[in-house]
């Protein structure tokens, strides 16, 4: 395979949740003296832990991990701030001669990484604040039925269930009278080093990963993520943030808030996240010059099949 000058190459460990990204990413940061940034929407919160897999000081191995566990929950962190943060890092580690890797499963992160998203409104709170309560009262589809009104190129594009994008559609034409379809290709200007960013996409079995995701949420469960909800809720965390909106975490403040019993919230999780896995697995095929790894990251089969092919 071709990625350029490997001395420059930024390598990105990419694919669907549970499927093994940290691992490798890990083993090619130690390989190469690399530092991670984390690319994964929901790791990036204080205080949201058990179900977002983040990884502990043993799972580093000694690797710096950089835009994990550091921002408040409440905050309404957008792929945008990701994308900006993320970029000064990479900067910053490679002034350093060290070698960075980004490692995660949020696929638009690292799209708006490589193309930047047109500049959007501010978050006007008391929109935002309405369209949550609709969304709270009448569910998603009833959302992506508001955007199709007024903008259907842009629900076309957008999955009914991913609400956060939704709201972000109808924020913009409601505050600028611009529908979201007509501004998005009016993009800033990638980084410099944006062609240098290489992706691998992790493809383990279809039916594996759904027993892995399974058996992982009831993990999550048994470790104590209602309680865990319980006191970021105590903490003032509202329900409808992006961080409590995200799979298990979603499913486990129904079930606080007495809509659902905690057998039906495990299995709602489950599904959850796998038809998020299978989302997450059609994004990154879509991506261009990405190259599968058939497997899990933390097989050392796929671990030698990835450094034969970088020539490590």
């Amino acid at each position: 395979m071709d990625v350029g000058n490997p001395a420059k190459t930024i390598y990105a460990i990419v694919g669907p949740t549970a499927s093994g990204k940290t691992s490798l990413g890990v083993e090619l940061a130690l390989r190469i003296g690399g530092e991670i940034i984390n690319c994964d929407s929901v790791q990036i919160y204080k205080g949201i832990q058990l179900a977002t897999a983040k990884p502990d000081e043993a799972e580093r191995r000694g690797v710096p991990h950089h835009l994990i566990d550091y921002i408040d929950p409440n905050i309404n962190y957008t792929a945008a701030d990701w994308a900006r943060d993320a970029a000064e890092k990479i900067v910053e580690i490679e002034a350093r001669d060290k070698r960075p890797v980004l490692v995660g499963g949020t696929g638009f992160y690292l799209r708006t990484l490589r193309q930047p998203l047109f500049e959007s409104p501010k978050t006007d709170a008391t929109l935002r604040e309405r369209l949550r309560s609709i969304h709270r009262k009448h569910g998603a589809e009833h959302l992506h039925l508001m955007l199709r009104r007024v903008d259907a190129d842009a629900a076309n594009r957008i999955p009914t269930n991913d609400y956060v994008r939704v709201m972000r559609g109808l924020e913009v034409y409601f505050q600028t009278g611009y529908r979201l379809s007509e501004q998005q290709p009016n993009r800033g200007l990638p980084p410099e080093f944006a062609p240098r960013i290489q992706l691998f996409v992790l493809n383990p079995p279809r039916g594996a990963l759904y027993a892995r995701i399974n058996e992982r949420t009831e993990q999550h469960f048994a470790a104590g993520l209602v309680d865990e909800v319980r006191h970021l809720r105590e903490q003032g965390v509202r329900d409808d943030t992006n961080a409590l909106g995200s799979h298990a975490y979603r499913r486990v403040c129904e079930f606080l808030r007495g809509e659902r019993d905690l057998d039906s919230a495990i299995e709602r999780s489950k599904q959850d996240v796998r038809n998020y896995a299978k989302r997450q697995l059609t994004w990154f095929r879509r991506e261009p010059g990405a190259f599968g790894l058939d497997g899990f990251g933390d097989d050392p089969d796929v671990t030698a099949k990835l450094f034969q092919m970088l020539r490590l």
